[in-house]
């Protein structure tokens, strides 16, 4: 069994192809969106994994977007991002968590605490935060800041993984020291990202043998 990360899928979002990069993906139409981000979860996603969405699955909670839980392989948990109507920051959002349930996801939460397998032979498991939102940062920061800041989790030294900024980040190290890492589909083929890979990833950044990238 593998498990998986990811975020930012916006099903159904039409207007996110004028405010973003996908259309330069070659996504004309968010039909054509919807369609390739449901093939490339299925192609490395198996029915036996298990998957992180860190929030914004769809817009709103739609009946027809949420439609597209039931077809996407493996178990599906997730941590409710701003545009989901699930969402605590959402008047009432608690009460739509069965719908989210009901269309496929096996829990919705806030935020979550879980590890990434050891990087190295004869080295720990890493202890990481789930929350749609980073530390710090934004999808829209250079115009309106870092929005949502109570809904933030507080920087302890727990190394984050989030979604929320799109294009803005891949990752980003806060002032107190601690990496984040954007698992949005943005930055990784428009598909979810494996534990191994982002453990790798988040010891490489560790040891500077890659750079962070902005977008």
């Amino acid at each position: 069994m593998t498990v998986w990360f990811t975020a930012d899928q916006h099903f159904g979002h039409g207007r996110l192809l004028e405010l973003s990069e996908r259309r330069g993906a070659a996504f004309s139409t968010v039909s054509e969106m919807n369609a390739r981000l449901i093939t490339n979860w299925n192609t490395v996603v198996a029915p036996e994994d298990t998957v992180w969405v860190l929030g914004d699955f769809d817009m709103h909670g739609k009946d027809a977007t949420l439609a597209f839980v039931g077809p996407l392989a493996g178990t599906k948990i997730l941590i409710s991002g701003n545009h989901d109507s699930c969402w605590a920051g959402v008047r009432d959002g608690w009460k739509n968590r069965d719908l989210y349930l009901a269309a496929g996801f096996a829990a919705v939460m806030d935020f979550a605490v879980t590890t990434l397998p050891p990087a190295r032979p004869q080295a720990p498991a890493t202890r990481v935060l789930l929350s749609h939102f980073p530390y710090a940062g934004d999808s829209r920061e250079a115009e309106v800041g870092d929005r949502y800041a109570q809904f933030r989790l507080r920087d302890e030294g727990i190394p984050l993984l989030h979604g929320h900024v799109h294009e803005a980040f891949r990752e980003r190290r806060t002032k107190q020291g601690t990496w984040g890492i954007n698992v949005g589909v943005d930055w990784w083929d428009y598909a979810p990202v494996s534990a191994e890979t982002l453990a790798q990833h988040l010891e490489d950044l560790r040891r500077g043998r890659v750079a962070p990238i902005i977008g």
